[in-house]
């Protein structure tokens, strides 16, 4: 696992939709002047909030703050997505764009004109698209990284075994593999085998983890602070987190954060980033990635991670 990674990940998801032009700037400004790097972003953000019915916003706006901002590009990395964008306004999934040849290279092709870039940091497969050959799949960014569009490929909401399977495919090819994972990830955990309401999300497992350990993989976790609901009363967790494990584990980060003069959102991210999983985190406000990164200098000890383990 590639742990020389663990920084934290500005999602900017609700960028151009639920998060106007002015707000966004302001985070994208503020999470940099505090030494952020790593913008998180995707071609489908955020078909179901855009009154087009169709993805792109927060990449037009991340390209007009770029444009915005002379000599930005250097300073911050981008990480975008292909598969999910409908390419029918309203029309999800049944035109969701898929993981063919063609598709990812129009959809790379689109997300570099949004974002006025002439590569990407880091490009994802944001789901599987078992419809297509998985060798077109690795083949196609495996082009994208030969021609310098995207410097780095990874799997996002992908099986382990998928995701090796890809890489041998990418050797067999002689191509770059995928060497980044992003899942779902946060210190409460759902009840086992209970479905997720939130289609087209998958859970980091300790089999993923294993991978990224013994390939030396960078893991990247999203909703890592539940939508607000570690600290905020009028956001309960979703029912699917109504267990025993989930009051011990909100018992002890309260202890923690208490004992470490810290928010629980921090002690959250801190955990997280002690593993060398670097957390995303959205933020509709610059106080939010304020305290986010503020986050880099709250130290867990081993007997908060053990007290942690136990609760879970």
């Amino acid at each position: 696992m590639n742990t020389t990674e663990s920084h934290i990940v500005l999602g900017t998801m609700d960028f151009g939709t639920r998060v106007g032009p002015d707000r966004a700037f302001a985070i994208l400004d503020s999470f940099v002047a505090s030494g952020g790097v790593w913008l998180d972003t995707a071609n489908c953000y955020s078909f179901w909030s855009d009154p087009r019915g169709t993805g792109g916003a927060s990449e037009r706006l991340i390209g007009a703050w770029l444009r915005a901002r002379p000599g930005m590009r250097g300073r911050v990395r981008i990480a975008t997505k292909v598969r999910h964008n409908p390419l029918v306004p309203h029309s999800w999934p049944e035109s969701a764009e898929g993981l063919s040849a063609r598709a990812v290279h129009a959809g790379v092709e689109e997300s570099l004109g949004r974002l006025g870039v002439d590569h990407v940091d880091l490009l994802w497969a944001h789901a599987e698209d078992r419809t297509v050959p998985l060798e077109e799949t690795v083949g196609a960014f495996g082009e994208l990284v030969t021609k310098g569009t995207a410097l780095r490929v990874g799997a996002a909401n992908h099986a382990a075994w998928r995701v090796e399977r890809a890489r041998a495919l990418a050797r067999e090819q002689g191509v770059e593999p995928w060497s980044a994972l992003q899942l779902r990830h946060s210190l409460v955990q759902p009840r086992p085998l209970t479905p997720l309401a939130e289609a087209g999300h998958r859970m980091l497992t300790a089999e993923d983890l294993d991978l990224a350990r013994s390939e030396g993989l960078s893991v990247w976790s999203y909703s890592s602070l539940m939508w607000g609901s570690y600290v905020r009363a009028e956001k309960p967790l979703p029912d699917t987190y109504d267990h025993p494990g989930t009051t011990r584990v909100l018992a002890v980060l309260e202890e923690v954060a208490a004992e470490l003069s810290a928010t629980p959102n921090q002690v959250v991210l801190a955990w997280l980033t002690r593993q060398g999983i670097a957390p995303i985190v959205g933020a509709s406000r610059v106080e939010q990635i304020e305290e986010a990164l503020a986050a880099r200098g709250v130290r867990l000890g081993e007997e908060h991670v053990a007290r942690f383990a136990q609760a879970r």
